[in-house]
């Protein structure tokens, strides 16, 4: 007699729930509140939401997944939410999770925070749509779900979009000696998101057998984490990364008034960030017999910010075993098919900032930076990025070759390890002309800077999140290029392939889809040897190596 397969008890209420869809018929359409037909009515395992319609959508907004990681809940593992029995008000997002704004904490947020959005097509209704789930950026310790508005996503691409608040700074990635879940409680967040898509999806339309997880920047090395926890199993079919990989590097640029170009993982042993708990309890008064439950009586608001910096996801824990980089050269992740890229000029964007702060990158402090990073291999750098190769600009050079050493070939790295075991597909978006949501501080042509590609895929939203963000308006060619890449997401959430040619692990070229305006859209090009990858992955500590740092 054939053993019993055990069912996770997730999965068993999951059953439960799609079978009581499929009986009912009518628990997948949303009905009515009160006959307001502006007003829908959505059952979850949880409780009822009353949504809203919004002209091609409809929106579920501010729906608890986990319970309010409060009191005894912080720093722990996320918790079903509490039931509820009366229609739920679902028409304006949740708080944002505690975060620095411009001026201090950001105003408005708090730790009850763990909810997210649900963005459905309403010109067609029906079951069994792709799911695709957002996580958003901003360095693990800003951002909120309700900054991307989905709506031409969800509409042109008949998917259902969910974005999804997560712990974030010390909140999400605390650790200390004898603390369970240290260092991953915001994985443990987007997993516990996960899990409620795949018990909620059938009420909206959605087929929680195709979910398809994506991020940008933090968002996308969160998913690439992800991609990597046995704890994240089953949980989606696909993913999209974006500007953030399984390689990704946390890059130093100052070295107290210096420009250095240092690298450190972006992954941290458990035990290392437990001893820097340790000190931090300590250095919060909180020596004592019981320093969690010490830390856990003071204000969010003095811990957020302070020691944001201070604590990264911690690998050798139940939720990331390994460092993810590890893990993909090793083949130890899930099998699901992968999209993964860039923009064409990612480090623009932070050489601004550094120009704003401490002064431009001229000629002899590019040439101080090559020899002060490199050593013996600065004439090398030097001569790949020479500054009449970039409009006799120091700074466009220097930001050719940040792009390229921690962005571009960090992000092949990892997508040619993904292609020994699954289809990874390659892009990179070039529109130079692109709007910034961030605005620039100095006249430094933007390109296609770090997050420009979020307009053409999202509505984005104003918002306190940082420094002088501004609504971002595209050009009619603009736009059309930005239905082009919806397209490809929302097909590849569909299918998990795409019309151009996946990456080759071996192969000495690595063909992108490039994704720029229309006089050069469609056009195949070599990202490894446009962003000098012979030469970053050659050298010592090179882009992608597991546990590469920089060459001092």
């Amino acid at each position: 007699m054939p053993a019993r397969q055990r069912i996770a008890p997730w999965k068993k209420r999951t059953l439960i729930v799609a079978f009581a869809a499929l009986t009912i018929g009518s628990a997948v359409t949303a009905t009515s509140s009160a006959g307001d037909p502006d007003r829908p009515l959505v059952p979850t395992t949880s409780g009822p939401v009353v949504g809203e319609r919004a002209g091609a959508v409809e929106r579920y907004q501010g729906i608890p997944y986990a319970a309010p990681p409060t009191g005894d809940l912080r720093w722990a593992s996320p918790r079903e939410p509490r039931p509820w029995t009366s229609p739920r008000e679902a028409a304006q997002p949740g708080p944002a999770c505690p975060q620095l704004g411009n001026e201090g904490p950001l105003a408005g947020t708090s730790e009850d925070c763990l909810s997210l959005n649900v963005t459905t097509p309403r010109a067609r209704p029906g079951a069994g749509k792709p799911v695709m789930v957002w996580l958003h950026g901003g360095s693990n310790t800003g951002g909120t779900s309700s900054q991307t508005d989905p709506a031409r996503m969800a509409d042109r691409g008949d998917v259902v979009v969910v974005t999804v608040n997560y712990r974030l700074g010390m909140l999400g990635f605390f650790s200390h000696p004898g603390l369970e879940g240290s260092g991953t409680f915001a994985l443990q967040d987007q997993q516990a998101a996960l899990r409620w898509v795949q018990r909620n999806a059938v009420f909206f339309g959605g087929d929680p057998g195709k979910v398809t997880l994506f991020g940008e920047s933090a968002g996308g090395i969160d998913t690439c984490a992800q991609l990597t926890s046995p704890a994240a199993r089953g949980l989606f079919g696909k993913v999209i990364l974006q500007s953030g990989s399984c390689s990704t590097e946390i890059a130093a640029y100052h070295d107290g008034s210096q420009v250095v170009l240092d690298r450190g993982d972006f992954w941290s042993p458990v035990e290392q960030m437990r001893k820097v708990g340790g000190e931090v309890a300590a250095e919060r008064g909180c020596a004592t017999e019981d320093p969690v439950d010490c830390l856990r009586g003071q204000p969010a608001d003095e811990l957020v910010g302070a020691y944001d910096q201070v604590f990264g996801i911690a690998s050798g824990t139940p939720t990331l075993p390994m460092p993810p980089d590890e893990a993909l050269a090793e083949g130890r992740f899930h099998r699901v098919p992968v999209l993964s890229g860039t923009t064409r000029d990612e480090s623009r964007l932070v050489t601004d900032v550094i120009g704003a702060t401490s002064g431009p990158i001229t000629q002899e402090r590019l040439d101080e930076v090559i020899d002060r990073t490199f050593g013996e291999h600065a004439g090398r750098v030097r001569e790949t990025y020479p500054v009449a190769e970039h409009g006799n600009d120091p700074r466009l050079a220097f930001a050719a070759m940040d792009t390229d050493r921690t962005f571009a070939c960090t992000q092949l790295a990892s997508g040619r390890a993904l292609a020994r075991h699954v289809p990874t597909y390659g892009y990179e978006f070039a529109d130079r002309g692109a709007p910034t949501y961030s605005p620039f501080l100095t006249d430094l042509p933007a390109g296609a800077a770090h997050a420009s590609e979020l307009a053409y895929l999202f509505d984005l939203e104003l918002g306190p999140w940082g420094p002088g963000f501004q609504q971002v308006e595209l050009t009619g060619q603009q736009r059309a290029l930005g239905d082009t890449m919806i397209d490809a997401w929302t097909t590849f959430a569909g299918t998990g392939r795409l019309d151009w040619a996946p990456l080759r692990p071996d192969s000495a070229t690595a063909p992108v889809r490039s994704f720029a305006p229309e006089a050069e859209a469609n056009a195949p090009m070599d990202a490894w040897a446009a962003h000098h990858c012979d030469l970053w992955s050659g050298l010592p500590g090179g882009a992608g190596q597991p546990g590469a740092h920089s060459v001092r």
